[in-house]
């Protein structure tokens, strides 16, 4: 009996450490968010003040949310609305074209495949940063500038090299005996594609859409660049007009970025779920 206490106690206090370890890594990584959340409901001479304040003094400033949407200079509900648009429509055509030339270049073999695929991945040293001039003359020769169509298009040929090389990578490590057994049954290829290979990668299209959506809702430089109009320009633009030559309005800053992670958590709760089922779809079949 004492030789079986003592193995039941031995994975309890492995169970134990492994949570106590878990709860430490959540608290690391949770503490920024918590102090931003908190400044968002503290006064600016409270989150200025020496030494600093960790709790809200006079309360708290719920008032902060409120007035933040209202500041002339940061049509935030406008901003807010232009980032979500950009994200959501610069996800779907980088899916809508990477999703074929994913499946075509680990399906079929054709001259000079090394070289595109070469090519796609170089293009990933390519950043909006270094590109902005000759992007806003191109958008400028396309009549298109300052209009979300031209963020979409920046957006989505930036993170379309990342998508095919993810999304090559899980179509290359499905058996190609599943599309030929499937064809031979009288489907098509795109039955296959859509039918067939999609339920199989889900990983990889979530990791594409994950990769995808953030680096969209982030992108800063080519947006200040091309979007002159308040209302059109995304949060990540928005932001930086709270933080003056002389004064910065930290519990609007705070309170924007809070908002800002929100789509973000919202997409990964979505998004979970159909991960852990693609993995598993994937190792049964």
């Amino acid at each position: 009996m004492a030789l079986l206490d003592t193995a039941d106690r031995a994975p309890r206090k492995v169970v134990i450490t492994r949570m106590v370890v878990g709860l430490l890594i959540a608290a690391l990584f949770l503490i920024p968010y918590a102090t931003m959340f908190i400044g968002s409901l503290k006064t600016q001479s409270e989150i200025l003040s020496i030494p600093p304040s960790y709790l809200p003094q006079a309360g708290a400033q719920w008032s902060n949310y409120a007035s933040m949407w209202d500041t002339p200079e940061t049509p935030v509900p406008y901003n807010l609305v232009s980032t979500i648009v950009i994200s959501v429509f610069a996800t779907l055509l980088v899916l809508l074209v990477a999703t074929p030339a994913a499946y075509f270049t680990a399906r079929f073999k054709f001259p000079g495949k090394m070289v595109f695929m070469f090519l796609v991945i170089v293009t990933q040293m390519l950043q909006p940063a270094v590109l902005t001039a000759g992007l806003f003359k191109q958008m400028l020769a396309w009549n298109i500038h300052d209009t979300w169509l031209a963020m979409i298009l920046i957006n989505a040929a930036f993170n379309l090299a990342f998508a095919v090389w993810i999304m090559h990578s899980f179509f290359a490590a499905v058996p190609r005996s599943i599309d030929e057994a499937a064809q031979i049954d009288g489907a098509g290829k795109l039955r296959v594609l859509f039918t067939i290979n999609l339920p199989l990668v889900w990983p990889g299209i979530v990791t594409a859409v994950i990769f995808t959506f953030i680096s969209c809702w982030n992108e800063f430089a080519a947006s200040l660049v091309i979007l002159s109009t308040a209302e059109n320009q995304p949060l990540s633009v928005a932001l930086t007009k709270f933080i003056g030559q002389y004064a910065t309005a930290w519990q609007y800053v705070f309170g924007v970025s809070i908002v800002a992670i929100v789509p973000v958590i919202i997409l990964f709760a979505l998004i979970e779920k159909r991960l852990i089922g693609g993995l598993a779809a994937g190792a049964v079949k």
